[in-house]
């Protein structure tokens, strides 16, 4: 006979006290960190100002009840919409997540922190308009700086050395979980309200990665972290009006996380919270590729010139890479939607060596239509090379290596083309960075006349302006 489980209610575990005492305490001191996260700012807003020239994308955007406008609601960019901050959240967060072209985090597991912006930005704006109503002073965009830099650290840092991919679960189980955190605190909470919220995060019901795998992959992952970040607002919401935890989420034998989702291992940790993530984090900058397959995009840019008059001259395409770009792009077969396209490394690289480019429209119908994607997809092979895959996992490199060789017919070749780092690593900020205002630059056009885009450009690129701005006038500066 088993013996009766303990109904003594324990301590809370490690994981949420750790996550509680770093955003409620830790102050952020790194230079770096803050001048990322402003470069992190303008390119998430400018990639979900993109987005809304796809329809696929603005039907899931605007309130649940057509026509609701919330008073001192939150504002979505881009947009007129005004709403509740968790609708806002998911409006946010799907808009910056659609095309796939904020930044990334790679490691045991694979996200993008940036995903959170859509919960900060949304609750910011909330409390700033509210807090304005009643005559108090709003949050600054510096309060929202050093929000982003705790949610990237949370999710990173988690990420670091746990692979929910592994498991069969999506990466935005983090955004929640990260989301929750800062916004719970934001919004005023203790470190207890922290702790309750954030192990409701742990609670749900994770989603799982159907929706980015052969042959189920669907517009969902573009979706999937507005949904979360979204979650992670109402859950802050919640405990902030008082709603119970769960102290043994994660450890709890046969019920918790560890048993129930993480096939029993506990989390490890290789660093505790401070500000690696944003000082480290990586941005898409000339392409919207899968990011294990960035290098391998730069690589056949450059191949284009040499081969663009010679493709049906081709015998076989040798793309040498890391073990997680075969584990999750390497795709053969029929390709249905965009969604299943830019999470192809045969795609991504075909279209780069045939037009000299890849922008969000190679991934629509009218261009996948083109007989030689897939005639240059089937010579194709993807190779592992070890060296690349151990420097993808050192936190000193933090390389995401990728390269091409191209072999022809007549027995002649190209050279192997290599690139280890992309254009949006830390190792080439100072070339990146410039590249990254000129993305924001084109976006912000996209939507706005010339007036306004001055404005806000002229707000971002300024340090000391845009810290001290109101989120609610920033906010403002980006309806239409």
């Amino acid at each position: 006979m088993s013996s009766p489980v303990s109904n003594v209610r324990p301590a809370p575990d490690k994981v949420l006290t750790d996550i509680a005492a770093y955003v409620s305490d830790y102050q952020i001191k790194s230079k770096e960190a803050y001048d990322t996260a402003r470069y992190c700012l303008i390119d998430t807003l400018g990639c979900g100002l993109e987005a809304l020239g796809y329809p696929a994308c603005t039907k899931l955007l605007g309130p649940i009840v057509p026509g609701t406008i919330v008073p001192n609601g939150s504002k979505v960019p881009g947009t007129q919409f005004q709403l509740d901050p968790v609708q806002a959240a998911f409006n946010i967060g799907t808009m910056i997540r659609w095309l796939d072209f904020n930044d990334t985090w790679l490691a045991a597991e694979w996200g993008h922190p940036s995903d959170n912006l859509g919960g900060i930005l949304g609750t910011a704006d909330f409390i700033s308009r509210k807090a304005v109503s009643e005559g108090k002073a709003p949050l600054t965009m510096k309060d929202v700086l050093t929000a982003m830099i705790k949610a990237h650290e949370i999710q990173g840092v988690i990420a670091l050395e746990n692979a929910f991919n592994r498991v069969g679960l999506d990466h935005v189980v983090l955004v929640k979980v990260a989301t929750t955190a800062v916004a719970t605190k934001m919004l005023g909470g203790t470190k207890e309200e922290v702790i309750n919220a954030v192990s409701n995060a742990w609670v749900d019901g994770q989603s799982l990665r159907t929706y980015r795998h052969a042959p189920n992959t669907g517009s969902r992952k573009s979706w999937a972290a507005g949904d979360a970040t979204a979650r992670g607002v109402r859950l802050a919401l919640m405990a902030l009006k008082g709603e119970m935890g769960y102290p043994s989420v994660l450890t709890a034998k046969t019920w918790g996380f560890y048993d129930s989702l993480f096939r029993g291992n506990q989390f490890k940790f290789q660093r505790p919270y401070g500000s690696y993530v944003m000082e480290q984090v990586l941005f898409k900058i000339s392409f919207p590729a899968e990011f294990h397959a960035q290098t391998a995009v730069e690589c056949a840019m450059q191949l284009h010139p040499k081969v663009k008059d010679r493709l049906d001259q081709i015998k076989k395409i040798e793309i040498t890479t890391h073990e997680s770009a075969i584990r999750i792009i390497d795709k053969k077969g029929p390709l249905n939607n965009p969604a299943d396209r830019d999470h192809c490394m045969q795609y991504m690289v075909a279209t780069g060596l045939i037009f000299g480019q890849l922008t969000s429209a190679h991934y629509e119908d009218a261009i996948a239509a083109d007989p030689r994607i897939d005639a240059l997809r089937d010579k194709m092979a993807c190779i592992e090379n070890s060296q690349y895959t151990k420097d993808y996992h050192d936190p000193a490199k933090r390389s995401i290596a990728n390269a091409i060789q191209i072999f022809f017919k007549d027995g002649s070749k190209t050279a192997k083309i290599e690139v280890e780092y992309p254009i949006g690593h830390r190792r080439r900020r100072k070339e990146g960075m410039p590249v990254l205002v000129e993305k924001f630059r084109t976006n912000l056009a996209r939507r706005f006349p010339a007036k306004q885009q001055t404005a806000i450009l002229e707000i971002c690129l300024n340090k000391a302006k845009l810290d001290a701005m109101p989120v609610n006038e920033f906010v403002d500066m980006f309806v239409i």
